[in-house]
């Protein structure tokens, strides 16, 4: 995909590198909405013209948005691949984040809400016992790097 990563072996790292700007996962949140043209992205999003082409195609690029041909055959539309749509976790963790930290209380903002009108249960990390983790209680494994007890080779 790249030859030059952040961080090669890091999938945080990765993954910025590849959706990480703030047009590329606006363009991911209202992909979301279903398929769009190249104008009504640029009309949701006020965007220039040059950096809407330059992230469409980087993110066609990446298999993260599928281009198609509408009937007629003069306007394309783009749709979230299956790896687009394996986004929405992060985009409703980062709304998440945004509802609790990036507002004053009681300062108006969207709100996500199933297709019954709840709003969805806060995002938690959890262990496959559904026990709830933090950054104090996991750890990375990193390439390379002996872990604690290993035999030294």
């Amino acid at each position: 995909m790249r030859d030059q990563w952040t961080d090669p072996t890091c999938p945080v790292a990765r993954t910025v590198d590849l959706v990480g700007d703030r047009w590329s996962l606006l363009i991911v949140r209202d992909a979301m909405e279903g398929p769009a043209a190249f104008t009504e992205f640029q009309r949701r999003l006020g965007i220039a013209r040059n950096i809407l082409t330059d992230r469409l195609r980087k993110l066609v690029d990446h298999g993260i948005l599928t281009t198609s041909t509408v009937p007629g055959g003069k306007r394309h539309v783009y749709e979230l691949t299956a790896a687009g749509q394996d986004l929405f976790t992060l985009v409703v963790s980062l709304r998440q984040w945004g509802e609790r930290h990036a507002f004053a209380d009681g300062e108006a903002h969207s709100t996500l809400v199933d297709r019954d009108g709840g709003r969805l249960a806060t995002l938690r990390p959890a262990n496959r016992q559904g026990k709830s983790l933090t950054a104090a209680t996991t750890r990375v494994r990193r390439v390379g790097v002996p872990e604690a007890g290993d035999a030294e080779m």
